[in-house]
């Protein structure tokens, strides 16, 4: 317990499969470009960060460790597919990631939250994730196992009469005792009948009332750091569970139990082992507006605790061991990618050492109108299909002609001339203020079809980007 607690000063040797496969930096960026338009740089650094990963697994030991990622730091307005590039990134390659916000840190000895929690949060999301993936292989047999346990509880032991039930039966002739071996094999008839109709569904619908775990008392320990929180969650988990009976449908209560059982068939120290592991070598760290901390020169006040962030997220950057409820973690080898629009503060305003720990800087373009055509209708998550399968669902078909879309993307482009420039997510707003009306008749409107071309457009947007107050304020 106390090696998991405290963790251990050795580090593990890792090992990895020769016959992996991983993708090419030219395989990241197409699968990059089906979500996030444009931003060629960006996503050519990033896939060969990733690459790298790659790269430094099948190199010997002794030269592995010295190894060290590239961090990155992205430049560039709001909207523009910063954070899209990083978590489409972290989900190509399944790989432990996080999206913090530097504001949301204060300095050590601040009232706030401290940067070591990073760490400690994306273990957590790494444990998460390699426990789905093995409670996924284990899941057939689990529910096999719920079955069982559920015909069990729907058709329970018979309960064993007593040898002696009180003084009178002593004198009184003896009750013909049953039968054990036909009791035994009509109980066993019975639930396997239960257990099929349980596979084919027929009992889905059915009531039936099952234990099921309750969450129990925590222990509170006052004044916690870092280290004392995770004894503190190590001493609650020790407690006993108790259990309550709870009635519910037998689709839930199956559900219920395969959880149960897959938890039982995996092993959690195997888990630990390799969520410490995907997390040290794979784990992926966004750092969203780090400008933000940026202390410009000459200034006071708040800018001594936004120093201070610097600070503390240089060794965590640089490479150091963070204890954790799973034990001791290091950062030497996660990838950090920070983040910031850098309109007044600039990225020499961070610390030098911090500086010299983001090697690569990118600087991502603003969106132009042809951006936005392209984003409305090459991505697979394009806002125009999703508004389509919106409205599909009330028995409403919409058709976005080339010149409608062609206009949405103009008056997108205006408005953030006009008002703040706010990238991509003013499409959004356009869209949803273009499909109100639409969207509030679309109960009383089934079976109709609506094309949305260029006059349907100004028709209902061109009077309030002519005013600029109104564009301030509606778009």
């Amino acid at each position: 317990m106390l090696k998991r607690l405290f963790g251990s000063s050795e580090p593990e040797k890792r090992t990895v499969k020769e016959n992996e496969e991983f993708l090419t930096p030219k395989q990241i960026v197409e699968e990059l470009n089906k979500y996030v338009v444009g931003q060629k740089e960006a996503k050519k650094a990033v896939a060969i960060a990733l690459r790298n990963r790659w790269r430094r697994q099948r190199l010997p030991e002794e030269m592995r460790e010295e190894v060290v990622p590239k961090n990155i730091i992205m430049i560039g307005p709001t909207g523009v597919g910063k954070t899209e590039i990083a978590r489409r990134l972290a989900k190509l390659v399944r790989a432990p990631f996080i999206k913090v916000e530097a504001t949301k840190f204060t300095e050590v000895g601040y009232v706030g939250r401290d940067v070591e929690s990073i760490i400690r949060d994306l273990v957590e999301i790494a444990v998460n994730m390699v426990k789905e993936e093995k409670i996924a292989e284990v899941e057939e047999r689990a529910r096999e196992l719920a079955y069982d346990r559920l015909a069990e509880i729907m058709v329970p032991e018979p309960q064993q009469p007593q040898s002696v039930q009180s003084l009178f039966d002593v004198f009184l002739p003896q009750k013909p005792q049953p039968d054990l071996e036909k009791e035994s094999s009509r109980l066993k008839d019975e639930r396997n009948r239960i257990k099929k109709l349980l596979k084919e569904g027929k009992l889905d619908d059915e009531i039936v009332e099952i234990p099921v775990t309750v969450e129990g008392p925590k222990v509170n320990v006052i004044g916690l750091g870092g280290d004392m929180q995770n004894l503190q969650e190590m001493l609650s988990s020790l407690l006993p569970k108790p259990k309550k009976l709870r009635k519910m449908k037998v689709k839930e209560a199956l559900r219920y139990l395969t959880q149960e059982e897959a938890q039982k068939l995996i092993d959690m120290d195997e888990v630990i082992r390799e969520a410490i592991d995907r997390a040290e070598n794979q784990g992926i760290i966004f750092i969203d507006e780090i400008d933000k901390v940026a202390a410009r020169n000459g200034a006071r006040g708040p800018d001594v605790s936004r120093e201070g962030v610097q600070r503390d997220l240089l060794p965590i950057v640089e490479g150091c061991k963070v204890s954790t409820r799973y034990g001791l973690v290091r950062t030497d080898h996660m990838l950090f990618i920070a983040a910031g629009a850098f309109h007044i503060a600039k990225p020499s305003d961070l610390l030098p050492e911090l500086q010299g720990r983001f090697p690569i800087r990118v600087e991502l373009k603003p969106l132009t109108k042809d951006d936005f055509v392209r984003i409305l209708t090459e991505p697979k998550n394009a806002l125009t299909k999703q508004y389509k399968a919106l409205l599909a669902a009330e028995g409403v078909e919409i058709e976005f002609t080339p010149d409608g879309i062609e206009e949405i993307a103009r008056i997108a482009e205006e408005a953030n001339a006009k008002a703040e420039n706010i990238g991509a997510r003013r499409l959004h707003t356009v869209l949803e203020r273009l499909l109100e009306d639409l969207s509030f008749n679309a109960p009383e409107m089934k079976g109709q079809k609506v094309v949305i071309d260029r006059e349907y457009v100004r028709e209902r947007l061109e009077g309030i980007i002519k005013d600029e107050d109104l564009t301030r304020y509606i778009l």
